[in-house]
């Protein structure tokens, strides 16, 4: 009696059935535009599924990128982009693919400031709001592999219309890992790890050595050299700093104290 009676029920119907490529690729586009994502997604794949050697198949592609990129889905819109690019290599615009993969793993677990970062990416303007939120103590791996992204981007197609902003966002993921290797350096020197603090503050100096952030890992590696008593290794390090960053704000402590204004600090 069960499976007779779900012989009974009515079927599903399909709402595409019927539908041209040009309608599926409308509809998803109209619905994109009222933030239906998941249904913007689902046409385009139906589209592709339906119309794999059509005109609007390649677009659906770049489409379901952004469209999981819009409804939060980062390791979907990611995996779409790499599937665009293994496809079509050349494509005309898998600059925009390159320039939108970097932007996935840019704005990745911003928290609440997502929808911020989000309007910025898409106007390209200033990035000036986004140093309100503190990328250093964040796990620097989606900000390494935006870096990548932007970077390929810029190196392959210098020309493209997406390459400034690449460019910008390049410097201040730059900026960012630097902040991050000293924010740890940091946190071992305050536990009383001081070698470890010293070698992470030497890859800030060996990976990034014109990031603003040197300058507190030469003030770590200061510190460390003479908590551990290197008072040679401690003094070359301080030759150092004075010649790159001569009126640090640290020196100004020398005036106001008669003890080494590292141990003020």
């Amino acid at each position: 009696m069960l499976i007779t009676g779900c012989g009974l029920l009515p079927e599903v119907q399909d709402e595409t059935k019927g539908w041209s490529a040009q309608k599926l690729y409308v509809e998803a586009k109209d619905q994109m535009a009222d933030g239906g994502y998941e249904k913007a997604i689902q046409y385009f794949e139906k589209l592709e599924a339906r119309y794999p050697y059509g005109r609007y198949a390649q677009q659906a592609q770049i489409e379901i990128a952004y469209a999981y990129f819009k409804a939060n889905e980062p390791a979907s819109a990611l995996a779409a982009c790499d599937r665009f690019i293994k496809l079509h290599p050349n494509h005309p615009n898998v600059d925009y693919i390159y320039y939108l993969k970097g932007l996935v793993n840019f704005n990745d677990d911003l928290g609440f400031l997502g929808a911020l970062t989000e309007k910025i990416a898409e106007s390209s303007e200033t990035l000036a709001p986004l140093a309100r939120q503190d990328m250093s103590e964040r796990d620097p791996k989606a900000s390494r592999e935006a870096f990548e992204s932007f970077k390929e981007l810029a190196t392959r197609f210098p020309g493209s219309k997406y390459t400034p902003d690449a460019i910008a966002r390049m410097k201040y993921l730059v900026n960012a890992l630097a902040s991050h290797e000293v924010h740890v350096a940091r946190y071992y020197y305050r536990r009383g790890a001081y070698i470890a603090a010293v070698n992470r503050a030497q890859t800030t100096m060996q990976q990034y050595p014109q990031a603003p952030a040197t300058e507190e890992a030469l003030t770590i590696m200061i510190k460390a050299y003479d908590a551990l008593g290197m008072n040679d290794l401690r003094d070359d390090t301080l030759r150092i700093m004075q010649k790159n960053f001569p009126n640090s704000r640290y020196f100004a402590l020398v005036k106001k104290a008669e003890t080494p204004w590292w141990k003020i600090w």
